[in-house]
């Protein structure tokens, strides 16, 4: 049986990148060694994180890159607020600016440290030929 499922990013910007997920995304260490960081976000439903560095041996060689890739969705309640937040306070880039999708999603997209795309997500209802393809009592697709 699983008991735990989390990403770890292969990095060579470990602190740079604790600093992105701990300041500006809320998740707490719960363990920290110069060449992994292990992170929690608190809640009902604990999300996990880890950073390793990408060179440490734990790695097999040949498989000692840095991450690549990889894009990471953060749902929020308001996704403006956080575009406000995280762009014009505190100046991050947007890979995406902030915009309303016809499939049902207000979002933008910035990056952390190492090149992980972050896309701030937050749903809205789903329009055109999306609302049509939906089933209104859970929004999942009718085929």
């Amino acid at each position: 049986m699983l008991s735990s499922f989390y990403p770890v990013i292969a990095t060579s910007r470990i602190e740079e990148s604790k600093d992105f997920y701990t300041r500006l995304m809320g998740f707490g260490i719960t363990f920290e060694a110069d060449w992994y960081v292990s992170l929690r976000r608190p809640g009902t439903l604990p999300y996990e994180l880890a950073l390793l560095d990408h060179t440490h041996p734990t790695i097999p060689e040949g498989y000692r890159n840095e991450v690549s890739g990889l894009l990471l969705n953060f749902e929020v309640d308001d996704v403006d607020a956080e575009w406000e937040r995280l762009v014009v306070r505190e100046g991050l880039t947007p890979r995406l600016e902030l915009r309303s999708e016809d499939f049902g999603q207000r979002h933008f997209i910035v990056a952390d440290p190492s090149g992980v795309l972050i896309d701030v997500i937050t749903e809205i209802p789903p329009t055109g030929q999306y609302a049509r393809s939906t089933d209104s009592a859970d929004g999942t697709a009718t085929g």
